[in-house]
């Protein structure tokens, strides 16, 4: 089955200046390897066709990286160059030319979520959803916001951090109806998580695909730290 993902790729890893500040935060070294590396052998053995690397922040360190790697990952790509900062929704709409499928996935280049996308889009599909949003269930949520779901799991709310949650957090995953989103009269700059998914969420039907799989965050140095020894040890029990 033909599908396409955008992986938002342009982001300074603010929080990580002082372990990662030559380089985007895509590119941080994961025991030796980038961290892109390991989004692209996932998204490999998910057979995508085509892979949209939306790039900004020292966005030919990227390009050379994709480039000069190229033989290792099964899919054609393209890369989507932002001129100035456009927030992840407008990295989004800027990428989207370079997809011709009806739904497409995005990832952010800072998160790993091991999720099955087969079963992603066949989600995505059967309820004829506008958005499917990768959920994890969390017990300490501090970090993250809350994602509340219905017993159909269509997503109803958005909550805000806060120190004592737990629940469903946004794994940072999502699977997009192409036509309904381009529906939509964004501005050239804007938020995805808080003009679309808060925004529209009464107005567009969002569900809920909730995976217990492996998940981090590399945004902070403790996390970033754990990701040195989980993520390889992950792909050498089940991406080898």
């Amino acid at each position: 089955m033909h599908r396409d993902c955008i992986i938002l790729a342009g982001g300074m890893g603010t929080r990580l200046q002082g372990v990662v500040s030559d380089r985007p935060k895509c590119l941080a070294d994961i025991n030796g390897k980038p961290f892109l590396y390991y989004l692209a052998k996932q998204l490999s053995a998910y057979h995508f066709c085509k892979v949209i690397f939306s790039i900004g922040y020292k966005g030919n360190m990227v390009k050379e990286y994709v480039m000069s790697h190229r033989d290792e990952f099964k899919f054609a790509f393209d890369f989507a160059e932002e001129s100035e900062p456009l927030g992840t929704g407008g990295a989004i709409l800027n990428a989207l030319p370079y997809s011709d499928t009806e739904d497409f996935f995005v990832v952010n280049g800072d998160t790993f979520f091991d999720v099955n996308f087969d079963t992603m889009l066949q989600i995505q599909q059967n309820k004829m959803a506008d958005c499917t949003i990768a959920l994890k269930p969390m017990s300490n949520t501090d970090r993250y916001g809350l994602v509340h779901i219905n017993k159909e799991e269509q997503i109803c709310s958005f909550e805000e951090k806060k120190t004592d949650g737990n629940g469903l957090i946004n794994g940072g995953i999502y699977c997009i109806y192409k036509n309904s989103f381009l529906n939509i009269p964004f501005p050239q700059k804007f938020s995805f998580e808080k003009e679309y998914l808060e925004k529209m969420i009464t107005e567009r039907d969002m569900y809920a695909y909730i995976s217990n799989s492996y998940f981090i965050d590399i945004g902070i140095p403790t996390d970033f730290e754990r990701a040195q020894t989980e993520i390889p040890a992950l792909f050498n029990q089940t991406h080898s």
